[in-house]
């Protein structure tokens, strides 16, 4: 589950609660007003808990309203694990992400006075999005969820039936649709690992491994910035130093060098790694400072970094 914030329409409605599958890709999005953790408990309870049953798991980012003592005493109560991400890594939930980037799309589609009541038409969206074939799995996420195709007004106007099944028994329709239900994830599940090998192949093809260990020097990402910020620096210009790395995750804890600040927790991918270097580096040829990393190219990297003189065993 994820939460959407974007402009508010005429009912102060500025917030979208969504909550996905992760097998069926079926979503449900919930319209709210603010994101308190009540506001989370009330609507999973509600509208979501007493029409498609309790999870094995939630999974949501480390927001504090997800990450409350209300859930996790709901979570506990209902015999619900409980996971997260790691900070600043949204790649740890991707369904919802995704889900935000196709909803916002929708959204976007409105007429203009429509978008002035934007919450009014959300539920007739999502339910559009759960008819229609999902690349992933090759079926509709309404299809996995309740074993049948939804039945549309597009049916009704072309006289389709909903399945093309004749009347029978409820043990016939049962089984029927157990075997039914069997086949379609048995497909989803082959056509799901084949799109996952398929992303994870291109995104590998982008990496570049480099090992970091306890003790190394690092810059972070600018993650504090406000507003647009298309061509500020990307990284911020203070060293941080490898405290420890958490488990067998890429997420690090990081203290600021040289001070005592508090310490921040990471995850590699905003940790961009300067060596044994001293940092801020001046030019004593040019008698100026060098440019700031983020724009350094590979020439300036090699001229700006040199390695710190360590003192011998003998001094």
């Amino acid at each position: 589950m994820d939460f959407l914030s974007l402009e508010p329409d005429r009912r102060s409605t500025e917030n979208i609660l969504v909550v996905t599958d992760y097998f069926t890709r079926y979503a449900q999005a919930y319209p709210t007003k603010d994101q308190k953790a009540s506001t989370v408990a009330k609507i999973l309870w509600e509208k979501f808990f007493v029409h498609y049953g309790l999870p094995a798991r939630l999974h949501s980012d480390q927001g504090w309203d997800f990450e409350s003592w209300l859930i996790k005493e709901l979570c506990r109560i209902m015999g619900i694990k409980k996971s997260h991400t790691t900070p600043y890594h949204p790649q740890g939930d991707p369904l919802p992400e995704r889900f935000n980037c196709t909803l916002l799309n929708m959204l976007g589609t409105l007429e203009p006075q429509q978008k002035k009541h934007w919450s009014q038409h959300v539920e007739h969206l999502v339910h559009a999005y759960n008819c229609t074939r999902h690349d992933a799995t090759g079926f509709t996420p309404y299809m996995l969820m309740f074993g049948r195709e939804a039945w549309l007004p597009v049916d009704l106007c072309f006289g389709v039936s909903s399945d093309g099944a004749l009347p029978e028994t409820y043990l016939g329709y049962v089984t029927r649709l157990k075997d039914q239900l069997k086949e379609a994830y048995r497909i989803a599940t082959q056509a799901a690992g084949h799109q996952n090998q398929k992303n994870k192949t291109r995104y590998d093809q982008q990496v570049r491994q480099q090992e970091i260990q306890v003790g190394d020097r690092v810059l972070t990402r600018n993650l504090r910035l406000q507003g647009k910020h298309k061509i500020a620096d990307r990284w911020e210009s203070h060293p941080y130093v490898i405290e420890k790395k958490l488990g067998d995750l890429p997420v690090y804890r990081l203290r600021p060098e040289g001070s005592h600040g508090p310490t921040r927790t990471l995850h590699r991918n905003h940790l961009l790694p300067i060596g044994q270097v001293l940092f801020p580096y001046k030019d004593v040829s040019t008698d100026s400072e060098p440019p700031g990393p983020a724009s350094w190219t590979r020439a300036q990297r090699r001229k700006y970094t040199r390695p710190l003189q360590t003192p011998s065993s003998s001094e």
